[in-house]
């Protein structure tokens, strides 16, 4: 390295348990290790405040932005004032830019997701400029495209996804989680990428659970003899959370299905029916997601949550159903906390993720018998459940640990910084 290079990471959101706030945590800290500073923008942050700029209208969910994206996202015709507001918030976000590269006077950005799927429009058509205008080095790491969401498949802002979800300029290099990703991107924009998938702290494992873990299980209402499956996931449509409860009622035992997440940025109308499902199956659901953060604390009235962690301590099983994903954190969560995982073949699985030799409970469409007698064996078999465990943490740290992010972040450093 040549100084002290300062790394600005820039998002609509950094901040609460999503996908890309978490993963850009573990790219912080190796970046910090390899001895980068780094400082944050987005709508909302957790990070310091002396280390972040934080601009409302950046974040996706902010008045303006869900406005916009009603007429951008549902017919192929949009509305001239649209056209006019989205002009004038990128041009309010581009000046918050430069100020945000000016006071921490910054080397290089790393655009979290924020140039990858058309959450926020504005934002991204002003990263794009700002890059054009000025040929700051600058980091593209997507976690998601547009064309892999069906919500944006009919869309009246073809000529802004074009410009920048992806852009194609000279100074951005461009970071992928999967393979499938890599491919895609090449296919419809001519962009090579670097792929780096999603990583956990493998040559660091978890301490043991402590005494604060203890009432986790009767907090929730739940007994101690009772199985606690987690869903440490989103309340959305590809989690295919109807599953999980399906999987529940099969299993025919007293458990509880602990959901450690909020709905998200798709409404509520997916929890009620989950709610009015698991009703009609006599399943026990909790949802959590108020008693679950990144970092433990107390409420007002004296109430704990918990870290995600700690819902990983006491998880006898994690059910991951999902449609689609990315990558899955939630699966790397749960083979580094070494909890049994019942899994469905999704396509990024099945191409990266299950050949590296994982022992797993898988399914493909549906909840079949042997997925859930497996199960059962695992519930029931706690040496076996252990042997399982054991396995896949040590297949994970040879393949998704932090010394494979730092050997790869710094080749594209170099790439984008021009240095040997």
């Amino acid at each position: 390295m040549h100084g002290k290079q300062r790394i600005g990471f820039v998002s609509t959101r950094l901040a609460g348990t999503d996908g890309v706030s978490l993963e850009t945590v573990k790219w912080v800290k190796v970046l910090n290790g390899l001895g980068y500073e780094t400082f944050f923008f987005a709508g909302e942050s957790d990070w310091p405040q002396e280390r972040s700029y934080v601009v409302p209208e950046a974040h996706f969910q902010h008045p303006q932005i869900l406005d916009l994206n009603i007429d951008l996202f549902d017919d192929y015709q949009r509305f001239p004032t649209t056209s006019k507001q989205i002009s004038e918030l990128q041009a309010h976000l581009k000046y918050h830019l430069h100020k945000f590269i000016q006071k921490f006077e910054l080397d290089i950005l790393i655009i979290e997701n924020a140039l990858s799927i058309p959450m926020n429009v504005p934002l991204g058509l002003a990263i794009t400029e700002l890059v054009a205008e000025t040929s700051i080095p600058t980091i593209a790491h997507h976690h998601d495209f547009t064309w892999e969401r069906q919500h944006f498949a009919v869309s009246a802002a073809e000529d802004y996804l074009r410009a920048a979800f992806p852009p194609t300029l000279h100074a951005i290099r461009h970071v992928v989680i999967n393979s499938f990703a890599e491919r895609q991107l090449a296919l419809r924009t001519g962009l090579s990428s670097i792929l780096i998938p999603n990583v956990m702290d493998f040559d660091s494992p978890p301490p043991d659970p402590d005494e604060y873990v203890e009432d986790l299980k009767p907090s929730l209402g739940i007994e101690p003899e009772d199985c606690m499956i987690l869903q440490p996931t989103r309340v959305v449509p590809r989690k295919r959370i109807e599953l999980s409860i399906e999987f529940i009622r099969r299993l025919n035992m007293h458990a509880y299905l602990v959901i450690t997440h909020h709905a998200g940025d798709e409404g509520k109308a997916y929890e009620a029916y989950l709610r009015d499902y698991a009703r009609l199956l006599g399943v026990n659901v909790l949802f959590a997601a108020n008693r679950f953060a990144p970092e433990r604390s107390q409420r007002e009235d004296g109430t704990k949550v918990y870290s995600l962690r700690d819902a990983y301590y006491k998880a006898d099983l994690v059910s991951y159903p999902s449609r689609v994903e990315g990558f899955g954190n939630a699966f790397l969560e749960t083979i580094f906390f070494k909890r049994p995982i019942i899994i469905s073949n999704y396509e990024i699985f099945k191409t990266d993720i299950h050949p590296k030799g994982f022992i797993l409970i898988t399914f493909t469409d549906f909840i079949d018998d042997i997925c859930v007698e497996k199960s059962k064996e695992v519930l029931h078999n706690p040496e076996l459940a252990t042997e399982m465990v054991e396995h896949n943490f040590e297949i994970g740290r040879r393949h998704y640990s932090f010394r494979m992010l730092e050997d790869r972040l710094q080749t594209v450093l170099k790439e984008s910084l021009g240095y040997d």
